[in-house]
């Protein structure tokens, strides 16, 4: 009975990673579509085409579907929806600030599907401009450790306009001002190093939580990005390297 039974949660949770990996998938051919509706179908001269195209590519979602997407967002085949950005603001159990990022065609249904994220997972929305404040526009890179040192990394990308580097175990995290990006990539890449980045929603200060209410903030962030509509989550809770190694020993 054992086997069935690993084999039976084996299948559960390779069902819910092909769930999130279509969801996946479908974000970031919104994405795409988007961005060639808006700067065009030359990813060569479409810098936000070809960045969508690029963390597309890296996810292993299908050219052809690349393709279409590129197509339908250019208008050169029927299909492309007319998405816009949404920001839903709210909080999470513990006084945790969370911003929503939305695209959707639906606005109605975006509005619906967030609110019962919400009601449901403990947390409440809340007005416009109660949570925003507490956020700003920044450029982030998620650069895998491998051999660097966070000193190596620093003398690379700190005349770049680097503000602020964090060892996230694994990984470095890369903060600066949007309009560094391009400074900050171009000194990871004359040092050939490999990245991630993006645009992303970054709070000013964070609250440290304890086990428990990280596990609740996930709640809801898990029950908001069930939604097609929602691109991504953002909050400004914080954990202990202890507190992660005990919801680490959860799982």
């Amino acid at each position: 009975m054992s086997g069935h039974s690993k084999w039976a949660t084996t299948k559960h949770k390779k069902a819910i990673i092909d769930q999130k990996r279509a969801k996946s998938f479908a974000k970031l051919i919104k994405n795409i579509e988007v961005a060639a509706r808006i700067g065009g179908a030359d990813i060569s001269g479409n810098p936000a085409l070809d960045l969508a195209v690029t963390k597309a590519k890296k996810t292993s979602v299908p050219n052809d579907n690349i393709d279409r997407a590129i197509k339908r967002g250019a208008g050169l085949i029927e299909g492309g929806a007319d998405y816009q950005t949404i920001m839903y603001e709210g909080y999470a159990p513990g006084g945790i600030a969370v911003l929503v990022e939305c695209l959707t065609d639906n606005k109605n249904r975006s509005a619906a599907d967030v609110r019962v994220a919400f009601t449901r997972s403990g947390g409440q929305m809340a007005d416009p401009g109660s949570v925003a404040y507490m956020f700003s526009r920044k450029g982030q890179f998620i650069v895998p450790k491998g051999e660097l040192t966070e000193d190596d990394l620093m003398m690379m990308v700190l005349e770049a306009g680097a503000e602020e580097i964090t060892d996230e175990g694994e990984s470095f995290e890369i903060i600066c001002e949007p309009a560094d990006v391009a400074a900050v990539r171009d000194a990871l890449k004359a040092e050939g190093i490999e990245y991630d980045d993006e645009s992303v929603w970054y709070p000013g200060t964070k609250i440290e939580v304890d086990a428990d209410g990280v596990r609740k903030v996930m709640r809801l962030i898990d029950a908001l990005e069930d939604s097609d509509d929602v691109q991504n989550v953002y909050s400004n809770f914080d954990a202990s390297d202890e507190v992660m190694a005990e919801l680490e020993a959860d799982d």
